[in-house]
């Protein structure tokens, strides 16, 4: 009961955040208009809003659109005089990227940044307490990403886990409800992360929320727990009941070790969706929420019950909209059922910054748009010419018999000779059919099929390996990489190199 009080005070505390978001839903208009004012007024006192020369916010449009490169020298050279060159506000930290699909990124992170952040967890958190399941325990589990990786003078902060982007006041607040393995930061390699985690988890008998970036990720959490739960049975016997000792002794259904569990946050859009439907398909009951779209740049999009979607934030993200046409449109100016690519101005520092994510238009609450993640931009492969695109390689996918894969991703290489590679976890088909019937559609492709003609590409091939996903994820830690946020593309661009074939195989 004590805790029920505490959730219900707590969700009372969030209210006045959440009926702030809600009233900007209404005029997303003005709610822009005052947020672009505010941070061009922010851009005209740095260096960079000197050197731009943009006086007038008439001029907006004079600003340029710029990518992560663009402005590299800029981050650069005030990180190392540790001078506000692109912000007024004082830098905190800076926060390195997942770089999955490109070379890592050092994004500054100011005061107002962070609370970005805080302000869009607490009208989400609010939207769960009000409108989604009845919590009672309060337990949460935020995703922990470690790099494997030793520390060296020059290490850039790398926020460790979910709750590490929220104001100091929240996370001592969420602080008795956390799961956070002991000593868990200083695992050695992947294993050893694996077993604290799963420790963990299943000493957390109450666990409510478990909040993960990659649904992929959890799965080879469950998947550890299977392959050994005879030997943690053994090691968590006087740590839990002799109830949850039996079941872990018996091969585990995981809805039956957390009864209690009520939300799984994760990625549920786009490549993300078949691992979102199989984490379900694990919890029948528990509800499996979209985290809508958010990245270390900003939180852009957040799903709310009500809205049956992810609406943007508008206090704290100015935003403009590029469609196929190369044509600018701002957040009231879109059109449902409309592809378009996000740019964004946050108070971190960037301004006109493309985020090269594409997001659909699904429909309306209140006044705002409802924005769908659909994919990347510029996710092309291209070993010999053919130039697959990643929308043309799910088309292929979904036209073959895969109903009971959870995860696949289509890989480029040069081993031993050029050719395409579908992973999956599991296949139901013969993998030698399943094989010619994806060049065949492969084949649609008239440049993909000339390469075939010619002898350029080899035929596609299928590897089939439950562990793929946690192969790949470990293989990308090694570059540096953050594990638990790792993005899976339905295609890769990059040519895997003949160590990581021959593991997959």
């Amino acid at each position: 009961m004590m805790i029920q009080l505490f959730i219900k005070i707590f969700g009372t505390l969030l209210t006045p955040a959440a009926i702030k978001f809600y009233h900007t839903l209404k005029n997303p208009e003005v709610t822009q208009r005052n947020l672009q004012i505010e941070l061009f007024q922010c851009l005209v006192k740095t260096e960079y809003g000197k050197y731009l020369g943009i006086e007038s916010l008439d001029n907006w449009r004079h600003i340029p659109i710029v990518e992560y490169q663009d402005i590299e020298t800029w981050i650069t050279k005030q990180r190392e005089s540790q001078k506000s060159l692109l912000t007024p506000e004082k830098v905190i930290f800076y926060e390195k990227t997942s770089g999955t699909r490109s070379a890592a990124k050092l994004i500054p992170y100011t005061q107002s940044l962070r609370r970005s952040f805080n302000h869009m967890f607490c009208v989400w958190a609010h939207d769960l307490i009000v409108n989604g399941p009845k919590f009672s325990t309060g337990k949460i589990y935020f995703c922990i990403s470690p790099q494997f990786q030793e520390p060296t003078k020059n290490t850039i902060l790398t926020l460790e886990d979910d709750s590490e982007y929220l104001d100091g006041w929240l996370r001592v607040v969420l602080s008795p409800f956390l799961i956070s393995p002991p000593g868990i930061q200083c695992a050695r390699d992947a294993d050893e992360f694996k077993h604290k985690l799963s420790q963990a988890l299943l000493v957390a008998e109450n666990l409510e929320i478990i909040s993960i970036w990659s649904p992929s990720f959890l799965k080879v959490i469950l998947d550890h727990i299977k392959s050994h739960h005879q030997q943690l049975a053994f090691e968590l016997q006087s740590e839990i009941s002799a109830e949850r000792y039996k079941l872990l002794l018996e091969t585990p259904v995981y809805s039956q070790l957390w009864r209690q569990l009520k939300l799984i946050s994760c990625w549920d859009s786009a490549n993300a969706a078949d691992s979102a439907q199989m984490l379900q398909k694990l919890f029948p009951g528990v509800l499996v929420q979209g985290k809508g779209l958010l990245a270390t740049e900003a939180p852009m999009t957040i799903p709310l019950i009500g809205a049956r979607g992810c609406v943007p934030m508008l206090d704290e993200v100015f935003f403009e909209f590029e469609d196929e046409k190369g044509e600018i449109h701002l957040v009231h100016e879109l059109q449902q059922g409309t592809v378009y690519e996000i740019i964004i101005s946050q108070k971190g520092g960037l301004y006109r910054y493309r985020m090269k994510d594409r997001v659909h238009v699904t429909h309306f609450y209140k006044a705002t748009p409802c924005l769908e993640f659909i994919g990347r931009t510029q996710e092309i492969s291209d070993l010999v010419g053919e130039k697959l695109h990643s929308e043309f390689v799910r088309q292929v996918l979904d036209n073959l018999p895969l109903a009971e894969t959870s995860f696949k991703t289509f890989i480029p290489t040069n081993f031993p000779k050029a050719r395409y590679i579908l992973l999956l976890d599991t296949a139901n088909t013969d993998t030698n059919e399943l094989a010619e019937k994806l060049d065949a559609l492969l084949q649609q492709s008239p440049q993909y099929r000339h390469a075939r003609l010619l002898g350029q590409l080899a035929p596609a091939e299928i590897i089939v390996n439950s562990r793929a996903a946690e192969i790949l994820s470990l293989y990308k830690t090694r570059e540096g990489k953050k594990w638990g946020d790792l993005k899976h593309d339905i295609l890769s661009t990059a040519p895997v190199n003949k160590e990581l074939l021959s593991e997959l195989r």
